[in-house]
């Protein structure tokens, strides 16, 4: 292991802040539903932590999957209002359990359930912060999981790891550690290739990390090592490092928080954004798309400038001023994404413009900026 690894898992051993995301091949599976056994263990693991100063926030999947044994279903709904009907159904299971058995070392918990909305609304975003953080200092764990009785294909999140990284950017946890039914990410996908070893350390931004990952999903959840991976880079955004590792592994909560090497680490190496940018990253779904030339790429990722109108060639989408919006190059590669100064159908009419035309094409000048660099993220480059 390098010395940046070792760094870095002393680091870790330190943290006080951490994220705990459990996957549904985990907890559950078709036959025999919640894995009580499996699931008091993690729990006794968490309660030890908080013994030890530590914050602990658990996001859990699993009421779908538990939905669907309850309910006799043979398989996961495909319709999303049986999605939903079996969120509800299961959604009971599953906090029942975790209320027992955090209950059996007199913690308590609480149930969040989370839309993206909630996240892509400033307002709503800070109110989460603020019920998290509270919980959290009352020694209270926290159990997020997706609102997926109530969500839509249009707001969901698409898979718990991707919530879980954006809770981490909520709290700018220390950690986050997934537990999945693997021993970590592999440098090929272990079922074509059994004994493909384990990748110890990388970097979250490795990109060579995708083809590894490979593409697969379980039967129950609807993840795979790629989302994990995809939600490690997004939790970097905050400075939280990633640990996964496999959730079977005895003690492995406690192991990997004193220090010790389990599963695969992707570190984040990048300097962790601020709150605003943090809350403007973790954008997962934008009103609208402003194509830029390369020139204006080049000044976003090399200048670290304000999107100006003469740098974009055409605008899409309808959205209104404070708006979120992806900034493409001119093959369609996200650059970057920002609040707009200007709506839609203003911003159509600037395209091509320098500032100083605003007001003649417009008729008022808001801003000399399309975007201006303080609400501005950039995401590649």
């Amino acid at each position: 292991m390098t010395q940046r690894a070792e760094k870095l898992r002393r680091e870790i051993a330190a943290a006080k802040c951490i994220v705990v995301k459990i996957g549904s091949a985990l907890l559950t599976d078709l036959d025999t539903g919640l894995s009580y056994e499996q699931l008091e263990a993690w729990c006794d693991q968490i309660h030890r932590l908080i013994e030890e100063d530590r914050q602990v926030l658990l996001v859990s999947s699993g009421a779908v999957a538990e939905g669907v044994n309850r309910l006799g279903l043979a398989s996961r709904p495909t319709s999303v209002h049986e999605l939903q009907a079996a969120a509800a159904v299961g959604q009971m299971g599953l906090i029942h359990a975790y209320e027992r058995a955090f209950a059996a070392n007199g913690r308590l918990t609480a149930l969040v359930l989370l839309t993206h909305d909630d996240l892509a609304d400033r307002q709503r975003y800070l109110n989460a912060r603020s019920a998290l953080t509270t919980l959290l200092d009352l020694g209270v764990v926290p159990v997020v999981n997706e609102n997926d009785s109530v969500a839509t294909e249009e707001i969901r999140f698409g898979d718990n790891d991707t919530l879980a990284a954006l809770v981490a950017n909520l709290l700018r946890a220390d950690v986050m550690i997934v537990l999945t039914d693997t021993d970590g990410l592999h440098e090929t996908d272990p079922g074509e290739c059994p004994t493909a070893p384990i990748v110890p350390f990388a970097d979250a931004s490795d990109e060579r990390l995708d083809a590894m990952a490979g593409k697969g999903t379980s039967a129950l959840g609807r993840g795979g090592m790629i989302t994990k991976v995809q939600a490690a880079r997004l939790a970097a955004r905050s400075g939280t490092h990633t640990v996964i590792a496999n959730g079977r592994e005895a003690g492995v909560l406690t192991r990997i928080l004193h220090g010790e090497a389990v599963g695969t680490l992707l570190a984040a190496s990048l300097n962790p954004l601020d709150a605003r940018k943090r809350w403007i990253a973790g954008h997962l779904k934008a009103k609208g798309e402003l194509q830029l030339d390369p020139g204006a790429v080049d000044a976003l990722q090399h200048k670290g400038v304000s999107l100006l109108p003469v740098g974009v060639v055409a605008v899409r989408g309808e959205f209104v001023r404070g708006d979120m919006v992806r900034c493409v190059d001119e093959s369609g590669g996200l650059v970057a994404q920002g609040l707009a100064n200007y709506g839609s159908s203003d911003a159509s009419k600037l395209v091509g413009a320098s500032s100083d035309e605003i007001s003649a094409r417009l008729g008022y000048c808001l801003e000399p900026e399309l975007v201006h660099r303080d609400n501005l993220v950039l995401l590649s480059g």
